[in-house]
């Protein structure tokens, strides 16, 4: 059915019994696409695959060398060669792109870091500042930030105005685009409780996703059920799943798909890419069964389907393994995205293959540049880890003023270690933005934080105080390094603490790890549990990788881990070799019973 036998070396030894019916991956097409290092014999019974997923039950016969551990943001950014010391990085940023989203969401939030705050639009080639033509509400939402959004609409009603779907539509798209998502479920309770609009299963999903991301996911899983049950639709679902797998939650992730197949839902691509995004960070084996599954139910794979797989192998270093699934993907009808060939540059430039990387990049700017004009700032830093610092300069010329290169090229010229150049660039927004937003100020923070500069990045957290710019989660995050950065922890956790107590969003899951990794570090048993349990107020669900930062703190310290292990359980959370050894070796703290005695 599908090519992508093509894609790797074939598993050896492996299939799957399905009721009286054998499905063997020798024989499939869909299987041998991403794991070529791993062989296991598999025996299964009644209808369902594999453990959660479609309970079953299933014995392992493995002999893998499994691939490293990878950096892998909730964006699901594609960054390759970011991590690459084989250890455990679990730096899951807070939401998640529109890859990630259902389609018909995802047009409501397409991926931002923080507000845009002012002259929305880039200056353009002509560099004079144009502004994008908001509808009425959205321009009476973005004028009013100290007041409730219910507040701002009562108002809008009171003076005569109509609340129209257009409207409405253009606020919520602009709310959570730069993810003010605290402000866009406020104008949804708004809307439903004045009862303006009969709500419909695409309002119920945003909902449920605001509610998920600002209020945690057992918030979400209340509200899910106050849905009308004619409107709880695929979308509602898969939105809801979406947020599960943001937060690797293997077990809920899986239990709410196995809901979805009982419910006789006909699931789109989007599901199963979710657990293949699931499963990419977490048990990496169940790509495969994942893939057989889709193979099983003749779902087609869509590009995010072929760019996760394409991922994989960048991550595992298998150059060959990514040219063989883009051949099988144009094999199938599918023509690489800018998106997915830039991805493709990536990984040719992290594996040091120069002229392969630049071939792709000049086959992009080939394309539809205008049509595709975001690609600029992906083309950027892929130039500058090539050291190109030319067409990083030469980009810059074409497309300088506009927001998104501009926090690129910033970022770029600090991994130069051209500091000058990415000042240049940031007092040249200073000029053309009335307001500059916080992502252009965060980029330049990040470059002092990266060079040690840390007095340039205290007077820069000053100069974004006096000017009054918003920040956020990301902004957040670099302010925490850079205090981090200078041996200042305590003053990094007082940011954070602030931070919290803002609800301007949650803070990033590798803000709180960065801090407790320091505590760790130190052997500060109390403060690393601090920040722990403050990951679990927020939301966060944990995984191997907290429980070894708290575990390395009474390592540190000398000090009994009494319970554990039970903690572990609790959280399904199953301790890896390292992990193991690190727990035995808590047990020699342990007092004997002689101990006692001698005291």
């Amino acid at each position: 059915m599908w090519a992508l036998r093509r894609a790797s070396i074939q598993f050896r030894n492996r299939g799957l019994t399905t009721g009286t019916c054998q499905i063997c991956c020798g024989k499939t097409e869909i299987t041998n696409c991403c794991l070529d290092t791993y062989s296991a014999g598999v025996n299964e019974s009644p209808e369902r695959i594999f453990d959660g997923l479609l309970s079953c039950t299933r014995s392992y016969i493995t002999s893998s060398s499994f691939l490293k551990s990878h950096r892998e943001a909730r964006a699901f950014s594609f960054q390759a060669g970011a991590n690459s010391n084989g250890e455990d990085d679990d730096n899951f940023e807070d939401g998640f792109s529109e890859l990630e989203t259902p389609q018909e969401i995802a047009q409501e939030a397409t991926s931002g870091d923080e507000i845009d705050d002012e002259n929305e639009t880039d200056a353009g080639d002509k560099k004079t500042s144009v502004k994008v033509a908001f509808s009425a509400i959205t321009y009476a939402i973005r004028t009013a930030p100290d007041l409730p959004v219910s507040t701002v609409m009562d108002k809008w009603v009171e003076e005569g105005n109509e609340v129209t779907q257009d409207g409405v539509s253009s606020a919520m798209h602009y709310l959570r685009k730069r993810r003010l998502r605290v402000r866009a479920l406020q104008l949804s309770e708004w809307l439903e409780s004045t009862k303006h609009f009969e709500f419909v299963d695409k309002d119920y999903a945003i909902r449920l996703d605001l509610i998920a991301k600002t209020r945690g996911l057992r918030k979400a899983e209340v509200y899910i059920e106050e849905i009308p049950e004619s409107f709880r639709t695929e979308i509602v679902y898969s939105t809801l799943l979406a947020n599960y797998v943001s937060a690797t939650n293997i077990k809920k992730s899986e239990e709410l798909f196995n809901k979805m197949k009982d419910l006789g839902f006909l699931l789109s691509c989007f599901s199963y890419n979710q657990l293949l995004l699931l499963y990419t960070r977490t048990v990496k084996k169940k790509i495969a069964d994942v893939l057989l599954l889709m193979e099983k139910e003749n779902i087609k794979p869509s590009l995010l389907t072929y760019q996760i797989l394409i991922d994989v192998k960048g991550r595992d270093k298998d150059i060959t393994g990514i040219e063989q699934i883009i051949e099988t993907m144009k094999g199938d009808g599918l023509e690489p995205s800018a998106h997915i060939q830039a991805l493709v540059a990536r990984y040719y430039a992290a594996a040091g293959l120069r002229e392969k990387a630049e071939a792709v990049l000049k086959d992009i700017e080939e394309g539809d540049i205008e049509k595709n004009r975001w690609i600029y700032q992906e083309l950027i830093p892929i130039y500058a880890s090539l050291g190109r610092d030319d067409e990083v300069d030469r980009i810059w010329k074409v497309c300088e003023s506009r927001l998104h290169e501009c926090t690129a090229v910033i970022e770029a010229w600090g991994h130069l270690k051209k500091i000058e150049n990415a000042e240049l660039a940031f007092e040249k927004m200073l000029k053309v933005w009335k307001k500059p937003p916080a992502k252009v100020f965060t980029a330049l923070l990040k470059v002092y934080t990266n060079h040690k500069m840390l007095e340039k990045g205290k007077d820069l957290v000053k100069q974004m105080s006096d000017v009054d710019c918003y920040m956020g989660p990301v902004t957040w995050d670099a302010i925490v390094k850079l205090f981090l950065a200078a041996g200042e922890v305590e003053k990094a956790d007082t940011i954070l603490e602030n931070a919290v107590k803002e609800k301007r969003g949650r803070p990033l899951f590798c803000t709180y790890c960065a801090i407790m990794e320091e505590y760790a570090e130190r052997g500060d048993v109390h403060n690393a549990e601090k920040i722990f349990q403050m990951m679990r107020r927020v939301g966060y669900c944990f995984r191997v990788g907290q429980y070894k930062l708290l575990l390395r703190a009474y390592v540190k310290a000398n000090t009994p881990a009494y319970g554990f292990s039970d903690r572990m359980r609790a959280d399904n959370i199953i301790p890896n070799q390292a992990m193991a050894r690190q727990l035995a070796q808590m047990d020699k703290f342990k007092k004997s019973p002689i101990d006692d005695l001698l005291e």
